[in-house]
């Protein structure tokens, strides 16, 4: 089991997370889904967007955010908000670590961010925009934890090989 994990609260866009499903693939991430969805697990546009990396992923499924908090009382859960005090930046992340992102139309409820404000960060951007895409933003927090910890596990050096470009 991974020790980098990426919870959706209540996803509702199958693109998204079908990209995510493919980023944490790529890093051995374990995906964890919060029900309610806007979308049925088999729904194509989720598999497209995931490509063939299905079967390379560690996923696990809530009923609601209650049973995934649970589940997950003694991890160390990390949540990124617009309304956060910190950049995601500004964290040092241990070793095993939940990054915890809400649905795309209304990100985290605020009560959980009032209860978590030492675990809640943000990633930095115009105050003229309202937020990041959650697949991007998912991808920024999961590659600021394997940097942190020097990609272990992964390939960093890549060999171009004639007619590779």
């Amino acid at each position: 089991m991974s020790n980098l994990h990426i919870a959706l609260i209540e996803p509702e866009i199958p693109q998204n997370t079908g990209n995510i499903a493919r980023t944490c693939a790529a890093t051995g991430a374990s995906l964890h889904l919060v029900k309610p969805m806007g979308f049925a697990i088999d729904d194509r546009k989720l598999k497209r967007a995931g490509l063939d990396y299905w079967d390379k992923l560690d996923i696990h499924y809530y009923e609601n955010l209650e049973e995934f908090l649970t589940v997950n009382r003694e991890e160390k859960l990390y949540f990124f908000s617009t309304k956060a005090p910190r950049a995601y930046t500004e964290v040092r992340y241990p070793a095993r670590v939940f990054l915890v992102f809400g649905k795309e139309t209304a990100g985290l409820p605020e009560p959980l961010l009032r209860a978590n404000p030492e675990r809640c960060v943000r990633i930095p951007m115009r105050d003229q925009l309202r937020s990041l895409n959650l697949s991007n933003s998912a991808a920024i927090g999961v590659y600021e934890v394997l940097r942190q910890h020097d990609f272990s596990d992964l390939k960093i050096a890549g060999q171009l090989t004639t007619g590779a470009w």
